[in-house]
């Protein structure tokens, strides 16, 4: 379960990007909207806290401080503040007038809260500023308002004269429940961005799920296809893409089987085909053989005229009973009837039988120790071995050399000729049936089957040959391993064939 969970969550998984897409578009979606609403109801609060408090300052201004005398004392301006400040609105007032000419006199309605101090430069530049009053401007003197801040909490100030010589007047309004509120809202949207995403992300998970699912039986079809299993189908249901999907797989199964099946049945006929012929060319090929070898044995006393015709049927003959044999021997690989007799045998005395019995001692320079000891198929490396040496004798150049070594738990045998190498073109085909470098010269060149031979009997102990030519460029290279000890692979076929 949790090999899946990891599975399901890795960079690459489908699922993991389609819950990131729908998480980031639900994000998105609930920042832009949560900041749109943040910033409209901000400037709703503010907007209808500010207007109150000034409107409310300016009929205060109005009523009260337009009342006073053109030379207010301290005390009347002071009083005339504070009851200014108890209209209820929550503001501070501070009043400033003229005694005499550069003399301001000052009342505030809180002298511990608000002071002239706190009021902006600016904003008193612009109150004191007369302007001149045209069609477009019906007053030299305007209210005008500045949010600020005071030890890290908002305030809003706001300041306006009297027209006429009257005081000047300042208030002085805290901010701080308004902007409590604020972050109040903006918890309740940022919790709200919050549900949203776990929700898109939930949704997300439940749509790849809907849609990943037949993906992914869609997925475990198509391995299982791959691996043999030629009558997977999947269940069809829906009219949508993934459903068409769906048909169109199960249509490709059925015809790859039905191909699959024409396919296999053909090369089981022609198979048979081959063993049934080579297995029926025995019996004349026997009677023929025969015959050659008398005709051979009196080739010396035949008449001259007569005598290359006889060496021409003998030689064909034996061509052709090699090739009889060869056939039969890949139909038994073919048919996976081939199987391993193993013994334990010394390399070197294998190798040195093999190349004695062929009458090639004097082309061939052995290089191997003996005590080599190996437990294999003697016939088989015996044929893989005959088949190297003899197409390096054939297509190389003398002397042949066959070195014989042990690498780990391998056995390692290295034949090398002094020919001319293999062309590039040829060297990926040299152990493909019937190929023959040359077409235009298909007799000298033997069957084709040769080198495909040993291959196949390098394949059933586990082993494997190896073609390249020579980096000093002087011969063609072929390597042959195997395993010390085949058992192993004997014992797997056994087990196959029970």
């Amino acid at each position: 379960m949790r090999k899946g969970i990891l599975a399901g969550l890795r960079l690459t998984s489908l699922r993991l990007r389609l819950v990131v897409v729908f998480a980031l578009v639900a994000l998105t979606a609930a920042v832009s909207a949560s900041g749109i609403a943040y910033w409209l109801n901000r400037e709703a609060v503010l907007t209808r806290t500010q207007d109150g408090a000034l409107n409310d300052f300016r009929r205060q201004m109005q009523n009260r401080a337009a009342g006073l005398p053109l030379k207010p004392n301290e005390d009347d301006l002071r009083v005339t503040a504070e009851q200014m400040a108890s209209s209820g609105s929550g503001y501070s007032v501070l009043l400033l007038g003229e005694r005499d000419a550069g003399k301001p006199i000052i009342g505030t309605s809180d002298p511990d809260r608000f002071t002239l101090a706190d009021v902006p430069a600016s904003l008193q530049e612009a109150v004191n500023t007369e302007r001149k009053v045209t069609e477009n401007n019906s007053f030299s003197y305007h209210l005008f308002w500045q949010r600020t801040q005071r030890g890290g909490k908002p305030y809003l100030v706001g300041g306006t004269r009297i027209i006429g010589g009257g005081p000047t007047g300042y208030m002085f309004k805290s901010l701080d429940a308004e902007r409590a509120d604020l972050n109040s809202l903006g918890w309740s949207l940022g919790i709200a961005t919050l549900l949203a995403l776990v929700g898109s992300a939930l949704l997300a998970q439940a749509a790849a799920s809907t849609v990943l699912r037949p993906v992914h039986r869609l997925g475990e079809a198509a391995r299982r296809l791959g691996e043999g299993k030629l009558d997977t189908r999947l269940r069809v249901s829906g009219t949508d893409e993934l459903a068409e999907l769906s048909r169109t797989f199960n249509t490709t199964a059925e015809s790859l089987q039905k191909k699959v099946a024409d396919m296999s049945a053909r090369e089981e006929s022609s198979r048979r085909f081959v063993a049934d012929m080579s297995h029926e060319l025995r019996t004349p090929l026997t009677a023929l053989t025969a015959v050659t070898e008398v005709l051979e044995d009196e080739q010396d006393s035949l008449d001259p005229m007569i005598a290359p015709a006889v060496a021409l049927v003998v030689s064909e003959t034996r061509r052709l009973n090699d090739l009889v044999e060869n056939l039969m021997e890949v139909t038994r690989f073919d048919a996976g009837t081939a199987r391993l007799v193993l013994d334990d045998v010394d390399v070197a005395d294998q190798v040195t039988a093999c190349i004695d019995a062929r009458a090639w001692l004097d082309a061939v320079d052995l290089d191997a120790e003996r005590g080599i000891m190996a437990r294999l198929d003697p016939r088989r490396l015996d044929v893989i071995l005959a088949n190297l040496i003899g197409n390096a004798l054939k297509h190389g150049g003398s002397p042949v050399r066959v070195a014989v070594r042990t690498e780990d738990d391998e056995l390692v045998i290295e034949v090398r000729d002094h020919g001319p190498g293999i062309p590039a073109e040829v060297l990926p085909h040299v152990f493909d049936r019937f190929y023959k470098a040359s077409a235009s010269r298909p007799r000298s060149e033997g069957s084709g089957l040769g080198l495909s031979i040993a291959m196949e009997n390098a394949h059933i102990h586990g082993g494997d040959i190896t073609a390249a030519n020579s980096p000093d460029g002087d011969g063609a290279i072929f390597v042959l391993r195997l395993p010390r000890d085949a058992s192993a692979i004997a014992g797997d076929e056994e087990g196959n064939g029970q």
